[in-house]
C-alpha cells in the first residue's frame, strides 16, 4: 500500500501504540495530545517501553536501522494543526462518547474533505460520530487491541453511510501494518461490536465465579490460560487493557 500521513489524536496506551504500529509500518505519523507530560510518556514508551521499538530490535522483530526510520517519521506534538492534515486520522482518546463526538467535529471542521476519521472506540456506535461530520462516508471504526504493537485485532466497524472506498482504504492500511482486519457492520443497540460484546459476556461470568466463591480471580485467569492456551485470562486482560502491559 502506498505511504499514508496519519494522525493518531491521544498519547495515551492505545494512541503511542497505534502511532508505532503505522511508522514501523512505513508511514509518516503525528501524534497528538493536549498534555505534555502524555507526550514524554508516549514518546518513551514507543521507544523504550515493554512493545517499544529498541526491544523489537532485541526480540529479532526489527533492525536498528528501521527502528532510527521509524522514529524519524514519528513525531508527538501539542499543536492540532499538525494532525488536521493527514490523510487519515485516528482517534484514540478516552472511551467517552461526548469527548470523541467533539473531536469529531472539531476535526471534521480543520481536516481536508478527503480525509478519512476514523475511531479506536470499544464499543460506540459510529453513526453517532459520524452525524457530528459533514463527511459520514468517511467516518469508520477502526478498534484495536492492547497491546497494539502486538495484537493483530483489526475490527473495522462500518456505519450505515460509510463508503467502500473508506472500507478498502482502512482495511489495507490494518492489512499492509501486519494486522487481521474484519469488517463488521455497526451497533447502535447494544455497546461493543462482536469482541468486546463476547469477550464482556466471559468478564461477566468470571465475576459471578468470584462473587459465588467458587475460585479466586488469579485462579479463574490461570484456568482460561491452560485450558484455552489465551496469552491471559479475563481479570488479567481487563487490567492489561486499563493500564498497559508492564
Amino acid at each position: 500500500m502506498s505511504e499514508q500521513t496519519v494522525g493518531v489524536m491521544g498519547a495515551g496506551v492505545m494512541g503511542s501504540g497505534i502511532a508505532q504500529v503505522l511508522a514501523l509500518a512505513g508511514h509518516e505519523v503525528t501524534c497528538y495530545d493536549v498534555a505534555e507530560e502524555a507526550l514524554a510518556k508516549g514518546r518513551e514508551t514507543v521507544e523504550n517501553g515493554r512493545f517499544g521499538l529498541r526491544g523489537a530490535i532485541e526480540r529479532g522483530k526489527a533492525t536498528a536501522e528501521q527502528v532510527d526510520a521509524t522514529l524519524a517519521r514519528l513525531r508527538f506534538t501539542s499543536e492540532l494543526d499538525d494532525v488536521s492534515r493527514s490523510d487519515v486520522i485516528i482517534e484514540a482518546v478516552p472511551e467517552r462518547l461526548d469527548l470523541k463526538i467533539r473531536v469529531f467535529r472539531d476535526l471534521d471542521q480543520q481536516a481536508p474533505e478527503s480525509t478519512i476519521l476514523a475511531s479506536n472506540s470499544s464499543g460506540f456506535p459510529i453513526a453517532a460520530l459520524a452525524a457530528a461530520t459533514d463527511r459520514p462516508d468517511r467516518v469508520i471504526g477502526w478498534h484495536w487491541a492492547s497491546p497494539a504493537p502486538v495484537m493483530k485485532l483489526a475490527e473495522i466497524v462500518r456505519a450505515p453511510a460509510t463508503s467502500d472506498e473508506t472500507v478498502d482504504t482502512i482495511a489495507r492500511l490494518a492489512a499492509a501494518a501486519g494486522k487481521n482486519p474484519v469488517v463488521v457492520k455497526d451497533n447502535t443497540r447494544t455497546w461493543g461490536y462482536v469482541a468486546n460484546r463476547v469477550y464482556f459476556a466471559m468478564v461477566r461470568e468470571a465475576r459471578a465465579v468470584v462473587e459465588e466463591g467458587i475460585a479466586k480471580p488469579e485462579d479463574v485467569d490461570q484456568l482460561m490460560v491452560d485450558c484455552f492456551r489465551w496469552p491471559t485470562g479475563p481479570f488479567g486482560m481487563t487490567r492489561g487493557a486499563r493500564s498497559g502491559w508492564s
